[in-house]
């Protein structure tokens, strides 16, 4: 197998992964804004997360003349934003006819205006504030392999027409990729993540808000109609709350209605000039998607795909069988980029976005994206802010949180709640037993027994061994090691921590325990 030729030796924008995604090399300046903690003050709206939710919904509430601030616990894009693929689509994971069966053609429809006008957010911004982020309208192709496949590409073709989405019958799916049969969407889109990431947050910035980078939130209280946020630097206090990162923390009913994935990429150079103009996923389970993005006068074939939920199967054996399925149809030069990223699946397909149920007034919190991040990301911003200015926003009761749905998405209820229990029992009693450290291999962490103990416990380039108490501080799960993103974790929420057992990413609070 061809080892990975990264084309930049440093990483100049983070990312909570140790892979490099495509979008990280070459600097994204933010605007220069006094960096200390906020004075005495009470804000209007606390945002916490710097990803393209939390700096869009800031954007929007101090556009509003609202008082925001951001608390970002890295840097701003250091989560999914950094590692999406930055598709942009009027069509989504969850499809049109199983949106009609279990909310109605009207909420299919709905979900159409609501994508359609995403997209014409995203472009108005780019165009009003001049981002240059690599902006492209693309035709994108959904295609089948089977007759089974495109049975099912029939009915969402007639579905998604019926929803309002312009979509047509094609004879070709855009790709070196066999296929049966496939479907046209037409003004799909794509962008460079982080560039427009940045620029939204410079807006922000220049409209007069708080942008507060490494500023973990540790703990959050409520007291005559303020909410008190700490972090170890400060304390903020504000009117509204707003948790755009992904999970909410503690444990709260989006536990129970989202299972954290993993989905993962290659950036690939061709040795001929058969780049993709266009957008395309096939039918697999999980699907692959494709598309082609130019970097510093450089093209790349983007192909994503192999997803499993965080913390199961094998991370390393993922992107092995992605380089084996684009090796089948493309001729390969080099792979300059490998990554994984994390999202979140609903239970029923939709995301949730509103008032965070059994919570503190006025706390409102965004989730469930599936592989839609960058459209729901900016739809959560719209609903958000018009929730918290008190305006109707006609797509809020469709996506609440505390919407009641007794037959959408209860299988896969089960299912994932099923192995959440699962791994609360099966994990206190597995773990490979290592009788010296001198017998785990060199860059490599498991969970072993050791002298009655149970450590998560990992061996460095240089040999040095490291151990944490494996415990997730959020729900007490078993966390697991991710050897190609150098990371611990957890296989029920999601939690993620680095090798000495920092919070990545949420919805833990705490660090794991440091042992040795």
């Amino acid at each position: 197998m061809e080892q990975t030729n990264n084309t930049f030796s440093q990483k100049t924008n983070p990312r909570d992964g140790d892979n490099t995604s495509i979008w990280q090399p070459g600097p994204v300046d933010l605007a220069e804004q006094d960096r200390q903690p906020p004075v005495e003050q009470v804000y209007d709206v606390l945002v916490v997360g710097g990803g393209i939710t939390g700096i869009t919904t800031a954007l929007l509430l101090q556009q509003q003349n609202k008082k925001v601030v951001v608390a970002e616990a890295h840097l701003v894009g250091f989560g999914t934003t950094g590692g999406t693929s930055a598709h942009l689509n009027t069509f989504f994971d969850a499809t049109y006819p199983e949106i009609e069966s279990d909310f109605g053609e009207n909420a299919a429809k709905l979900i159409a205006d609501a994508g359609k006008e995403v997209m014409n957010w995203i472009n108005g911004f780019v165009n009003k504030y001049q981002i240059n982020c690599d902006l492209e309208t693309k035709n994108a192709y959904l295609f089948s392999e089977n007759e089974k496949e495109s049975k099912q590409l029939d009915e969402i073709l007639e579905s998604s027409q019926k929803a309002g989405i312009a979509v047509e019958k094609t004879s070709k799916n855009g790709i070196e990729v066999p296929f049966k049969q496939s479907i046209l969407f037409k003004d799909q889109g794509q962008f460079h993540p982080l560039k427009y990431l940045k620029g939204l947050a410079n807006e922000f910035i220049k409209a007069g808000g708080v942008l507060l980078e490494n500023s973990f939130i540790t703990e959050n209280s409520y007291e005559d109609g303020i909410h008190t946020a700490k972090s170890a630097a400060f304390t903020i206090k504000a009117k509204n709350l707003v948790f755009a990162t992904h999970l909410p923390p503690g444990i709260n009913l989006m536990d129970f209605t989202c299972a954290p994935y993993r989905s993962y990429v290659l950036g690939v150079t061709l040795a001929d000039e058969k780049y993709p103009d266009c957008l395309a996923y096939d039918m697999q389970e999980p699907y692959h998607y494709f598309r082609t993005h130019v970097i510093d006068r450089k093209k790349y074939l983007l192909v994503g795909g192999e997803d499993h939920k965080t913390g199961h199967d094998e991370p390393e054996k993922a992107f092995e069988t992605l380089e084996n399925y684009v090796r089948k149809y493309y001729n390969i030069s080099s792979v300059d980029f490998k990554w994984s990223s994390q999202y979140y699946i609903p239970a029923d397909g939709l995301p949730y976005i509103g008032h965070l149920p059994s919570s503190d007034e006025n706390i409102y919190m965004a989730t469930g994206y599936n592989g839609n991040g960058m459209i729901f990301g900016t739809l959560s911003a719209m609903i958000l802010c018009d929730l918290i200015c008190g305006k109707n926003n006609r797509y809020s009761e469709l996506l609440s949180p505390t919407r009641i749905k007794p037959v959408a998405g209860f299988g896969d209820f089960v299912k994932e709640n099923s192995d959440v229990a699962y791994r609360f029992i099966a994990d206190r009693f597995s773990a490979e037993k290592i009788k010296s450290f001198e017998e785990l291999p060199i860059g490599t962490g498991t969970i072993v027994n050791f002298e009655g103990e149970k450590l998560a416990a990992y061996k460095d380039e240089a040999g040095k061994i490291s151990a944490l108490n494996p415990v997730c501080p959020h729900a007490g799960c078993v966390v697991n090691f991710n050897p190609t993103e150098k990371s611990w974790d957890c296989p029920c929420h999601g939690g993620r921590f680095d090798l000495d057992g920092h919070v990545l990413t949420g919805p833990p609070r705490a660090d794991l325990q440091k042992v040795i």
